[in-house]
């Protein structure tokens, strides 16, 4: 692998995965060779609209192509542990796209199936490998704004969207959480650990997902995290944080950020900006890249997104749904939304 090209396959044909099949064809040392999708009508469109050479149309077909290096599955994310698992099962290095899966429980699941196969497994967090949003960290580990005291992101669509949309049907894993919240989270994560503690207040459609929710994280440090997501309401997608010596503010798009501004104490704003070598500010490329780097070093997973981080959020979505009183189909109807999980433990 270290003299050719990564060989993907892709599973799933929705936007996402035409979003990053597109940002994979600029990369010169990646290779899209296989999409599987469970309609094969769908498949072959997109073999078509992308130049792929193999087009399955069932999951299993490609999970056991031999001549793919990695999946990325692309799915709802009520479908990840069953499409993730099948890959893994099979030998297939994954990419999952998020929220990882709909509870801790099944991430947990796939990160024991990955580590008892030797196989790389990463959540699709490309947040987490967006260069800006990796200097912001760097920053604030260095101790930039001191002790980080709170954060606070948003992300939120205006929608209106209909019943039947994916967003709102629970068996889709549907509501603002899942699909917008886990960037809010993450970003608190990805300063200040997994919390200590969770406090959440949501308002639930009619079909009982969540239409917008808003959760405070705390630390045991004393520092604390506001987040909130929304289906019903368009948000400025910022985010900022506070510590003892000054605050960074990402005004919009903090999750792949064009800029930041560093504000300290007696000194003038620093504002830092996005490389225009690093590629268009909403590409999925750096993930891409990301696995591909760990993939030729031999690891089962990367740095920029370890798999601990990834179970970490994971509890904290199913520590805010246990707060709201979110269940989706299949979760346990007592109260547990993942009795085999572990408790939330302190950062």
């Amino acid at each position: 692998m270290a003299e050719r090209s990564v060989r993907w396959g892709i599973l799933a044909t929705g936007g996402i995965a035409a979003a990053f099949t597109a940002d994979l064809i600029d990369l010169p040392d990646a290779e899209v060779v296989a999409v599987a999708s469970r309609s094969q009508g769908s498949a072959d469109a997109f073999a078509e609209r992308f130049g792929v050479p193999r087009a399955y149309g069932d999951w299993n077909a490609l999970a056991q192509d031999a001549d793919i290096d990695v999946v990325y599955v692309a799915t709802p994310h009520a479908a990840h542990r069953a499409a993730a698992g099948l890959c893994l099962e099979a030998g297939r290095n994954v990419l999952c796209e998020k929220a990882f899966t709909l509870n801790a429980r099944e991430a947990e699941e796939l990160v024991a199936l990955a580590k008892a196969r030797g196989s790389f497994l990463m959540e699709a967090m490309w947040m987490y490998c967006n260069p800006l949003v990796r200097r912001l960290k760097a920053l604030v580990d260095d101790g930039a704004i001191g002790e980080v005291r709170h954060i606070q992101a948003d992300f939120g669509l205006a929608g209106p969207f209909p019943p039947a949309h994916r967003l709102r049907d629970p068996a889709q894993g549907g509501g603002a959480l899942l699909d917008l919240g886990v960037y809010p989270v993450s970003f608190a994560q990805l300063l200040l650990g997994e919390p200590s503690d969770v406090a959440a207040r949501a308002v639930l459609s009619a079909e009982g997902v969540d239409l917008q929710t808003g959760a405070l994280l705390s630390w045991d440090g004393g520092a604390m995290a506001s987040v909130h997501c929304s289906i019903v309401g368009g948000t400025a997608t910022s985010a900022s944080v506070t510590g003892s010596l000054g605050r960074i503010d990402v005004p919009h798009g903090f999750f792949f950020p064009d800029r930041f501004v560093l504000h300290r104490d007696g000194r003038d704003p620093q504002e830092f900006t996005a490389d225009p070598a690093d590629g268009p500010r909403g590409s999925l490329r750096h993930e891409a890249a990301e696995v591909m780097r760990a993939l030729r070093a031999g690891e089962t997973e990367s740095p920029l997104v370890p798999l601990d981080g990834t179970l970490a959020v994971m509890r904290t979505l199913d520590a805010i749904r246990d707060r709201v009183g979110v269940r989706y189909p299949g979760e346990a109807p007592d109260g547990d939304i993942a009795p085999e999980a572990p408790e939330l433990t302190p950062a």
